[in-house]
Parts: structure tokens; sequence; C-alpha cells
């Protein structure tokens, strides 16, 4: 049987302001990527949010980005590769800190938006997170785009000596060269539950299936569905009927460590 990984964006509220359907999406899901409040998130957020991956038996990964409330982490910003390397650090060690409170442990760290595409691009930043990541704990696996594009994350925190798990995105839409559509571009999020399932299905078997009709390889173990996505919750429930209908196991990528 064949076996991936389901993770979605968790934690994205703030303050007075509510992103995202944590508690119903949680139910569905294997893994979970904590807002560590420079994009999103706050303590008290940070604290339920791990508290129900707990009660969900639900893998945590930290979930990084730029500090960036205003823009939501999805603006570039000039930070140096140390400054990119301190805030890793800086964000994997709050979310460790509620982990610890709630008797668990972190499974993985993904970067969240404009520094997971920067990480795509530059070397000099995929080097950064990566070396955060094992300043801290070398044993936290490292989420990279699955696909060639992926391929300098890859480099990078393999030759660190992290564990490196490939992700797909099957509610957005691929460029031919293997890159998600920028957000700023009509239907570059995709909202219709059946069309993300069968995505997600091929990307569990390999390829996914770009805007103008190239088919790209990727080996994907860990596909994410985002949760400020409006419709997260009727294509987390899709995705794991269409998986299960087609003997794909669905567990979390924390499993086989």
């Amino acid at each position: 049987m064949t076996i991936i990984d389901l993770n979605c964006d968790m934690g994205e509220s703030f303050g007075a302001y509510t992103s995202g359907m944590d508690d119903q999406v949680m139910q569905h899901i294997t893994s979970a990527n904590i807002a560590c409040g420079f994009h999103a998130g706050d303590p008290m957020v940070m604290h339920k949010t791990v508290k129900l991956a707990v009660e969900n038996h639900v893998g945590i990964g930290a979930h990084p980005g730029y500090p960036d409330l205003l823009g939501f982490g999805r603006r570039n910003m000039a930070c140096t590769p140390n400054e990119i390397r301190q805030y890793i650090i800086y964000q994997i060690g709050a979310l460790n800190a509620f982990c610890k409170v709630h008797n668990t442990r972190m499974t993985h760290v993904k970067p969240h938006g404009a520094l997971y595409l920067a990480a795509v691009e530059e070397e000099s930043t995929a080097r950064a997170i990566a070396t955060g990541i094992m300043d801290l704990d070398p044993g936290l696996s490292f989420v990279a785009l699955a696909g060639k594009k992926g391929e300098t994350m890859r480099r990078m925190g393999e030759e660190l000596g992290l564990k490196v798990v490939y992700e797909a995105f099957p509610d957005r839409a691929y460029t031919p060269d293997g890159t998600l559509v920028p957000r700023s571009q009509p239907n570059a999020v995709i909202l219709d539950p059946d069309k993300v399932a069968r995505r997600a299905l091929d990307m569990a078997k390999g390829f996914v299936i770009a805007v103008d009709g190239t088919q790209i390889q990727l080996e994907a173990q860990t596909l994410c569905v985002h949760g400020d996505n409006p419709a997260a919750i009727n294509l987390v429930k899709t995705i794991r009927q269409v998986l299960g209908k087609n003997n794909i196991d669905v567990k979390s990528m924390g499993e086989s460590q």
C-alpha cells in the first residue's frame, strides 16, 4: 500500500482575527504546520493549536516565515542569511516550548510563504533555513518542494544532514517549470474539492498537470492543503476519501522517524 502524509498550515489566527477552520480540519489531516508568530499566530493561538494537534494525534511541525504580520508572510523581504537563520531558530524555539508544555515533540519544519519560495530559488536562503534547523534540532525533517524546482532545498538539507520530506500542493496551480502559480494570478488557488482530490491522487502517483497541460514528474511524500483556503474542510475530507478508495494510506510524516 502506498503511504502519504496530508499536512495543513494551521494556527494562523492572530489576536482578535481568526483564520482557517483549525478545529474541523485537524480531524482529517496527519500533520500540522503551526505558525510561530512572525507571519501569523500568537502565544494563545500556538498553545491552542498544539493542544488540538495532540488531542487529534496529528504530527506537529513549525511553520516559520518572514517577520511580516501585515503581509501574512507573503511579501519578499531583503533579509541576510544570518538574519534568516536566527529567525528560524527563534520561531522553532517558540513552538518547541509549547510542545514541551503539552508533552509532545515536533517532527518537521516547513518554511512559510515568501520564505519558502525564496528557498526554492536561492541557495543562500535554503542553506540558512536548513542551518537554523540543524542548530536547534538535527532530528527535525526539512519540508521541501517536490520535483526539480525543489532541488536547491533538497540539496541544502541533505548536505547538512537533515532528512528532507518532499511536498506537493493539490490546491494550488502549477507552472510548466514546476513551481506554484503566484496567488496574484487568476485560479492560482483551487477550490473545487473533486478537482483537488484528483490532483492529490495524481501527486501520490508521482505527477501533477501544470496550467498548460504539461505533466510534471515529482516524488511527493506529503500533500499540503492551505488552512486559509475557504474550502479547506471539504478539500481534506474529499482527499482522504479519494486516496482511501485508491489504496493509498494517509499517515503522519513523523511516524517513520
